[in-house]
């Protein structure tokens, strides 16, 4: 006859959080390779650095495409980061799940004014 003690737990092992753990250094990566082209780019023209030279720099469509590829990475970087500073620091419930909302609402607030700006050049 089998016993039952209790409910079955799932146990996640040694794996737990490595997802989090390389999209962290993924999108971190990427916004670094990001910082070295633009900073590339305003190196290697010459003149005075103004509105015209920014935008010339984003005025390509593969700078578009990166950039946003770079905005999302950024997005889900904070998403991550700032879910464990309130998972790990903000004990009642209630108040952790307001955070996680505002965080949310936050970022994707973030999200449409850049993306806005970007395709505005």
């Amino acid at each position: 006859m089998a016993v039952n003690y209790g409910s079955k737990r799932v146990v996640v092992g040694a794996h737990y959080g490595l997802r989090d753990w390389l999209s962290q250094r993924i999108t971190g990566a990427l916004m670094a390779l990001f910082t070295l082209i633009v900073l590339a780019q305003l190196l290697l023209t010459s003149g005075p650095i103004g509105y015209d030279k920014w935008a010339g720099i984003f005025a390509s469509q593969w700078m578009k495409v990166l950039s946003f590829a770079v905005i999302a990475g950024l997005l889900y970087h904070v998403w991550v980061g700032m879910r464990d500073v309130w998972m790990d620091y903000v004990q009642p419930v209630g108040i952790r799940l307001a955070l996680q909302i505002f965080t949310i609402v936050w970022l994707v607030g973030c999200a449409g004014w850049a993306i806005q700006v970007l395709w505005r050049v």
